[in-house]
């Protein structure tokens, strides 16, 4: 079992940065895919990246070249560095785990955080 937890969430301005964290439990977290999920209301939750256990990185095209997924395995920790936010990315971002291999659909993931709140607004 593997429970998650992200932070970081909040209010930025167009064009500014912020950088989520998802802090894990247990024991073997580096053997864990970790991915990153965004919803907004009404509409279906969208994959944004994935980390795998060998650090080899996935992005959407919407965020690629912006956003940056890193893991810290010595902290149970995977972050989301989001740069030049644009209004578009306001969304809840979920992290979520699949021990192994995980691509970017909702149904491979069997942990999922509660989600860390993201406005993008002037």
């Amino acid at each position: 079992q593997l429970q998650l937890v992200e932070s970081g969430g909040d209010l930025v301005q167009p064009g500014g940065s912020l950088r989520l964290s998802c802090a894990a439990s247990g024991r073997t977290f580096s053997t864990y895919a970790m991915g990153w999920f965004r919803q907004v209301p009404g509409k279906e939750r969208e994959f944004v990246a994935v980390i795998r256990s060998g650090d080899s990185t996935y992005y959407a095209d919407s965020v690629k070249g912006r956003f940056t997924i890193s893991r810290d395995n010595a902290k149970n920790t995977v972050y989301l560095q989001m740069n030049s936010l644009k209004p578009e990315d306001t969304a809840v971002y979920y992290c979520a785990a699949r021990k192994g291999y995980a691509g970017i659909n909702e149904y491979e993931y069997a942990y999922w955080g509660q989600g860390t709140q993201v406005a993008v607004s002037s």
